[in-house]
C-alpha cells in the first residue's frame, strides 16, 4: 500500500509551478497506461490556466487548495478549497482565480 500527502504535494507542485514560465506544473499519483483510474495533482499560479480542451470523458476536479473556474461555453462553476467539481462532456477550459491545486481524476 502506497501512502501520499497530497496537502504535501500540492504545495510542493504551486512552488514548481511559480518557477514556470506556463504557470503550471503537474505529477501524477495514481495511474498511468496500464489503468483504468488516473489521478493527477495539477497546481497554475494566479491568472493561468488550461486552455480548451476535450472532455477525458468520466472526471472529476477536487480543489486542494486556492480558487479556480471551470468554464464550459458560457457557463462556468467555480471552486474553492474542499469542492468538487464534476467536468463536462464537452470542451472546457480551467482558470486559476488565484493560486490553486487540484486533483484531477479521470476513469478511461
Amino acid at each position: 500500500m502506497d501512502k501520499t500527502s497530497l496537502t504535501a504535494l500540492a504545495r510542493q507542485q504551486l512552488k514548481l509551478a511559480a518557477t514556470m514560465s506556463s504557470g503550471r506544473s503537474s505529477q501524477t499519483v495514481f495511474g498511468g497506461h496500464q489503468r483504468h483510474l488516473r489521478q493527477t495533482v495539477i497546481a497554475l499560479t494566479s491568472g493561468h490556466s488550461l486552455a480548451e480542451h476535450d472532455s477525458p470523458g468520466e472526471a472529476t476536479i477536487l480543489v486542494l487548495s486556492g480558487k479556480l473556474a471551470l468554464i464550459c461555453g458560457e457557463d462556468s462553476w467555480k471552486g474553492s478549497t474542499g469542492d468538487m467539481l464534476i467536468i463536462p462532456g464537452a470542451r472546457h477550459s480551467v482558470e486559476a482565480l488565484e493560486d490553486v491545486a487540484f486533483l484531477l481524476t479521470v476513469a478511461k
